[in-house]
């Protein structure tokens, strides 16, 4: 019970509330029988009460909620007509609830009452037939009955004596209080403070309307925006007065934006300390094993986000428990555990919020869903043959779809997923999924920024400003250009730097933006973010200083725009655009697979804890079209060179390379193999460096840089290869490097001649 008394106390609270308004509900309902909002709301309400209830264990509670729900679903159908006598019945019926909630709240029971009259006496209106007059008669009085104070609570006889010297003690306690005795006061609060009731403790504590926050918000923001405007000015004012205010406004600026900030924000956690009730009784309803799983509690989100996303969440992990988690024997018999796995993942990543879903059951089958869809006339035969497997698996976003085969008390209604989706991306959000048949699913929102108030990187482009949530930030470096060239290689077209030995993939902000610069010809600034697992360079002109911003939300035409999280105000007045980190690397397509498909990242995460190794390759092609890896520890650079560079030195291939000379090994000439390439194009080398001396592999092309565990197939293997392995779900050979360079050139792992080292004295 005490794991749960959080979650009590937080159904307590809101009970309360929702009772004190619905006496008011009911009276004016009973004033105006055909406002249907007010019935509407009455009845959500009621229905709320009994729902959390339910999952709580109070089966007294959710009885008398439940009658009174029924009787006013016939009222809200039109069967029924509000009457003096139902309107009597269900404010009976709000005392009762109030009363078992006292009991909760003071020692965890719903209590010994018995309300048996008042569900017969609910339960005879909603016949429709008018009870006779002493029947609620009998009710009110048997509620009188039990509001009336008891005798035995007014002290008598020998019990008045130790109440009257308590009296006279708390009288003295007072006097000496009032002189200012400290210690008095202390012994007095801790002698009194475990009095108080639960009521009285609910008071120290306040609902403000969040409409109110927002505005409180929006204020602090605009502060924060005037403060930066008068820190710009103070760079070049000498008045130590002003300098000594203006840091004053500064700091507690700072220290006003924290505690509003804080007023507004709540763990995640709040709501999710129901789901191991929820994925437990549905679980059993379901007669299957399920364990959840849930990380990030700590993760705070907006309170609006909270409410916001409470609903929708629920509702995916009943799905998920309900349609993607198979049974345990259908579990056993394809090799699976017994036991599923639910688990809940929040964090924030790149000044946004991050809510992901995943389940290990039989995923979605896009050919099940396009059947379904064919049925049901959601799509035409024509669109369906069009439509890829990720576009069928997005139609259980609409409305009316269901996979479900009957309806029952769970599902099948065609209901839900599209309120879920409604209502994430009513507060600005979005919903992805990623399903893998026989393996899982993930269901990804993600909430983009809305008024907040973050530190941010200031970093310039062309002549415009930019902003980068210092979350995404990892570090910044400076490459220096030395006569027009800098360290930043190419692969099919595509820019990398060699940072601490690992492959930076780099995008340009000018190239990805379409914005008119003049680079820096003395260095290149790069700015170095997380989208993800993903780690890129991003490219920049100039590079400012950090500064908290007001990020202000994307209207809806600039919405789909993914490079931007959001805008903010500088100190001069002028708009500056706050870039996305995962909307940036998903643009310019550096983001890896894993990123883009949640379900193969559970998948990785399984093998590394099974100790799996992994270890990036370079995917290439040496000709006709043959896929090949090599480990990427091997690689020393990659290279290009124009066929005039080419030369010729004892027969053999050779270019000239930093100062040395470099034999060249054509992959397609040692596998007998036709290259694509014209004689004009450029020739693309892969340098091996072993001993002090470099060798270039040519390839066909550069294909990819991949992270993966290699498992070699037997079998018999050619010279030159070490075997075969599925990599990216392809069939790639391993090359064989060195074997390779002794069979072309014997000589290259032996010491170098002695005549090469003279000719350096």
């Amino acid at each position: 019970m005490d794991d749960m008394s959080p979650i009590i106390g937080e159904f307590l609270t809101e009970s309360y509330e929702n009772l004190d308004q619905l006496d008011q509900d009911l009276v004016g309902l009973e004033a105006n029988p055909e406002e249907k909002s007010l019935l509407a709301s009455i009845f959500r309400t009621i229905h709320t009460i009994k729902g959390t209830c339910g999952f709580l264990g109070f089966t007294k509670l959710e009885s008398v909620a439940h009658v009174g729900e029924n009787l006013l679903s016939k009222l809200r159908d039109g069967e029924l007509s509000m009457t003096s006598d139902i309107a009597d019945s269900l404010l009976m019926m709000v005392d009762a609830v109030r009363e078992i909630l006292s009991n909760i709240e003071s020692n965890r029971s719903e209590g010994d009452i018995d309300y048996s009259d008042l569900i017969e006496l609910i339960t005879y209106l909603q016949s429709g037939q008018n009870p006779e007059p002493k029947t609620i008669e009998t009710v009110k009085a048997a509620r009188k009955k039990r509001n009336r104070p008891a005798k035995e609570s007014m002290p008598v006889g020998d019990d008045a004596v130790p109440l009257a010297e308590e009296k006279k003690s708390e009288r003295r306690d007072a006097v000496e209080r009032r002189s200012g005795n400290i210690e008095a006061e202390e012994a007095y609060l801790a002698k009194h403070k475990d009095r108080r009731s639960e009521s009285d403790r609910r008071t120290e504590s306040i609902r403000v309307n969040v409409d109110i926050l927002d505005r409180l918000m929006n204020l602090v923001g605009e502060l924060v925006l005037a403060r930066n405007q008068m820190v710009q000015l103070t760079a070049t004012e000498q008045d130590p007065s002003y300098l000594s205010t203006t840091q004053h406004l500064d700091q507690l600026t700072s220290e006003l934006q924290e505690g509003v900030m804080k007023t507004r924000m709540q763990p995640i956690g709040n709501i999710w300390n129901k789901f191991p009730r929820v994925v437990r009784d549905l679980a059993t309803a379901c007669g299957k094993k399920v364990r959840l799983h849930m990380e990030g509690k700590s993760t705070e989100l907006d309170k609006t986000v909270i409410e916001a996303v409470k609903d929708p969440l629920t509702h995916i992990i009943r799905n998920s428990v309900d349609h993607g988690i198979e049974t345990p024997d259908e579990r056993v018999a394809i090799g699976k555990n017994p036991e599923g796995r639910l688990s809940l993942r929040a964090s924030h990543e790149g000044g946004q919020v991050i809510i992901e879903i995943k389940d290990d059951g039989g995923g979605i089958d896009p050919e099940n869903i396009k059947t379904k869809a064919l049925s049901k006339n959601l799509i035409t035969p024509q669109e369906a043959d069009r439509m890829s497997d990720r576009e069928l698996i997005n139609l259980i976003f609409t409305q009316g779809f269901s996979t479900a085969e009957t309806v029952s008390h769970l599902s099948g209604r065609g209901v839900g997923m599209d309120v879920v989706k409604a209502n994430i991306e009513k507060i600005g959000g979005t919903v992805d999924i990623h399903s893998k048949v026989g393996q899982g699913m993930t269901l990804k929102v993600k909430i983009p920024l809305t008024l907040a108030i973050i530190p941010a990187l200031i970093v310039t482009c062309g002549a415009l400003r930019y902003a980068i949530p210092q979350v995404s930030l990892v570090e910044l470096f400076r490459l220096e250009v030395v006569e027009g060239e800098s360290d930043i290689e190419t692969i099919q077209e595509s820019p990398f730097y060699r940072l601490r030995g690992k492959l930076l993939p780099l995008v340009y902000l000018s190239e990805l933006l379409q914005i008119e610069n003049q680079p820096n010809s003395d260095a290149v600034n790069v700015v170095v973010l997380q989208a993800g697992a993903c780690q890129f360079g991003l490219v920049v002109d100039g590079i400012n200083d950090t500064e908290e911003i007001v990020v202000k939300p994307l209207s809806k035409l600039l919405k789909g725009m993914t490079p931007y999280a959001g805008a903010t105000i500088m100190g001069d007045g002028k708009v500056v655009l706050i870039l996305d980190a995962m909307g940036v690397a998903q643009k310019a397509h550096v983001a890896y697979q894993e990123d883009r498909d949640p379900v193969r990242e559970d998948i990785k995460d399984e093998k590394e804890a099974k100790g799996v190794d992994r270890q990036p390759l370079l995917i290439f092609s040496p000709g006709n079209e043959t896929r090949m890896a090599v480990p990427l520890t091997l690689v020393a650079r990659l290279e290009e060179f124009n066929q005039s560079m080419l030369e010729n030195s004892d027969e053999r291939p050779v270019v000239q390379y930093r100062g040395d000379i470099m034999p060249l090994i054509f992959l397609s000439d040692v596998f007998g193999m036709n290259t694509t390439e014209v004689k004009e194009g450029p020739v693309r080398v892969i340098v091996y460096s072993a001993q002090g001396r470099s060798v270039g592999v040519v390839v066909d092309k550069i294909i990819d840089i991949v992270e993966e565990s290699v498992t070699l197939k037997k079998g018999a293997v050619r010279p030159g290869l070490l075997g075969s392995a599925v990599v990216q779900d392809k069939v790639t050979d391993l090359l064989d490097v060195e074997g390779v360079i002794r069979r072309v050139d014997p000589e290259f792992y032996k010491t170098r001649t002695v005549a090469s080292s003279k000719n350096l004295e």
